[in-house]
């Protein structure tokens, strides 16, 4: 199925010298308005979302697109969106892209010619100017749990320097002077800034060790294989941040099967607040507000879709909490 950046590269042009042609906005060359058509009749596209938009209907849809439906974050946020999108009148269009960025295009494509009026988008792989090129095909779009810092880019997500700082802080709290950081791949946002702000409070205490950052794939395999062969490499630990609760509760299975004893020999906290997966295993967490930033998302996309407000320059960040049990206060406390 034909693009406009297909259109754009047969013509000779830019994305958004074929969007004016199409909206009718803007001055364009004859010369290079025939080069657009003929691009545009050669490769069979027609641009019905544009048409639509212009005619001024509405199809009340909007679409939701998450790296990974398997990691239980994206799930608990997508009934967030959902049940908002309800409320406020629209249907809303799940898409899993697999961490697959061809597979995240074409799912743009398809959302277009379903017609949705607006798209929120939870991507580690989307770059600033695919998201631009929605934006510039009149597409209104809010992207999740990643800024974009440096473009105009409206999104929605938690300060995760802050609770990279918060699971440090907490773990010193709990007399913890060797504290290790399980985390997931650099090139995810999220993580770069939870390590940031760990890294931050542990510098500021003196205790920081380059060699107890650990980076693994996001599962619960990735979390079990590196917290093993950490624990293999430095038996002093005496803390662990998990970069997110799935990588958590590896940790847990791999300090149970060294035969480590949670709380007592090691302390160890997670990230998001999932409390199906982690409360009965009585693992602490930075929780994420997953349902405000779901409800959230689906608000201000909204108020862009009905043109209530220019939302280009938002970045709303929201705060989060420290959910403590049994893995660093122990059972006393439990609160």
């Amino acid at each position: 199925m034909a693009t406009i950046r297909d259109v754009s590269k047969l013509a000779g042009v830019s994305v958004a010298t074929v969007s004016r042609v199409i909206n009718k906005k803007g001055y364009v060359s004859k010369e290079t308005e025939e080069a657009i058509l003929n691009a545009m009749k050669m490769l069979n596209y027609t641009p019905n979302d544009v048409a639509r938009r212009l005619a001024g209907k509405k199809s009340n849809t909007i679409g939701l697109i998450i790296p990974n439906i398997l990691n239980p974050f994206f799930p608990e946020i997508a009934r967030a969106a959902e049940d908002t999108a309800n409320k406020l009148g629209f249907n809303l269009i799940l898409c899993n892209a697999d961490n697959n960025r061809e597979k995240e295009n074409q799912y743009y494509e398809m959302l277009i010619n379903k017609q949705v009026d607006g798209i929120i988008i939870a991507s580690y792989t989307a770059k600033p100017e695919d998201l631009i090129s929605l934006m510039e095909r009149n597409i209104p779009i809010v992207a999740l749990d990643r800024e974009y810092d440096g473009f105009d880019i409206p999104s929605i997500k938690a300060d995760d320097i802050v609770g990279g700082k918060l699971a440090a802080e907490h773990l010193i709290e709990c007399g913890c002077k060797k504290i290790a950081h399980i985390t997931g791949p650099m090139y995810i946002e999220s993580f770069q800034e939870r390590l940031e702000g760990f890294e931050k409070v542990l510098k500021e205490n003196n205790i920081y060790n380059s060699q107890f950052v650990k980076i693994d794939d996001i599962s619960l395999k990735g979390g079990y294989e590196a917290t093993k062969k950490l624990l293999q490499e430095k038996k002093e630990i005496d803390g662990i941040f998990a970069g997110n609760d799935i990588l958590a509760i590896g940790c847990y299975k791999a300090l149970n099967d060294l035969g480590y004893e949670l709380y007592k020999d090691v302390k160890l906290i997670g990230y998001d607040g999932l409390e199906s997966n982690i409360n009965y295993l009585e693992i602490s967490s930075v929780a994420q507000p997953m349902y405000s930033l779901g409800k959230y998302a689906v608000e201000l996309l909204v108020k862009k879709i009905k043109n209530e407000e220019d939302i280009r320059k938002e970045k709303v960040k929201l705060d989060l909490e420290i959910i403590k049990r049994k893995s660093t206060i122990g059972k006393q406390n439990i609160v």
